[in-house]
């Protein structure tokens, strides 16, 4: 028997965390055919945008438009990101039904981030929570700076279980430790993981890795033997983090993919298409392949 989960989960967050970090801004129309491409791969959770303020984020101010584009699948969810009670009433008015916060395990990283400490940025959640539970909007959590922030360098894994299990206390269904900045090794993401666990189920819990030092894999690797079966991944590689110079994307879904086809992990997802997808948005953007499949097709 395998010691690895049978079934993942992944969660693609390229059209939100990839697309949002490009200096390109690649039209609606684009967005549009990327999300369909992938929804038809058989990627049931796709994180299409966030409803932020389009001065600081202009990449994701066709959110909107990009969510009444798609052509929504049966029992695909797509997700977008909230910051604030105006984004989440954002949200609730273009009819989403699910939206994802974020809080970080670094005050530092949370105060030049979002301008307020750890603390009133989870008390910002609590009109979200609200909402959502009278509109029926399920709540997904992010920690971010789970193995590193620019500013502070490591951060304890207690402080990352103390946000961890905060997010799902008040709510959030899933909550997904994020490696920001992409830092981490495989035995600090282990070790982090395991502190998380102490507090918060693995059924409530999924991995967001960043792939700046090649750790990524490695990273889920590890964690991978502590049970987790939800894994956050963009197609192409895409992203970064624009308060951490030299961060690059999340770890590519492709590569992942290969992966856990390779430990004999059911995804239920076509690589060939999530491939094609990779290569899709990479000429939209004027890009080379950021992964290692996307390339070989070239």
């Amino acid at each position: 028997m395998s010691r690895y989960p049978q079934r993942i989960r992944i969660v693609e967050v390229g059209p939100r965390d990839g697309l949002q970090n490009e200096a390109v801004q690649l039209p609606t129309a684009l967005k549009i055919e990327l999300i369909d491409r992938l929804s038809a791969a058989g990627l049931g959770t796709i994180e299409i945008g966030s409803f932020v303020s389009p001065k600081w984020v202009p990449q994701m101010a066709d959110t909107a438009e990009v969510l009444n584009g798609i052509a929504h699948r049966p029992g695909v969810s797509y997700p977008v990101l909230v910051p604030n009670l105006k984004g989440m009433e954002s949200a609730v008015a273009a009819g989403v039904d699910e939206v994802a916060v974020f809080a970080s395990a670094s005050k530092s990283f949370s105060q030049r981030n979002i301008n307020c400490t750890i603390a009133e940025s989870l008390r910002r959640f609590e009109p979200i929570m609200a909402l959502s539970r009278s509109h029926g909007i399920r709540v997904r959590g992010y920690v971010s700076c789970a193995l590193g922030c620019p500013y502070e360098g490591p951060v304890a894994h207690e402080k990352v279980a103390e946000v961890a299990a905060s997010l799902a206390d008040m709510g959030c269904y899933e909550v997904s430790l994020a490696d920001t900045i992409g830092v981490g090794t495989p035995l600090a993401a282990a070790s982090m993981l395991e502190a998380v666990l102490r507090q918060v189920p693995v059924d409530r819990l999924a991995l967001h890795f960043h792939d700046t030092y090649g750790q990524a894999l490695a990273n889920t690797l590890a964690c991978l033997e502590l049970g987790v079966s939800v894994l956050d991944a963009a197609v192409g590689g895409l992203g970064g983090c624009p308060y951490a110079a030299g961060a690059t994307g999340n770890v590519a879904t492709e590569d992942l993919l290969y992966m856990l086809h390779g430990l004999g992990c059911e995804t239920g997802v076509d690589l060939d298409r999530v491939v094609d997808a990779a290569c899709f948005v990479s000429d939209a953007l004027g890009l080379a392949p950021a992964s290692h499949l996307a390339r070989l097709r070239r």
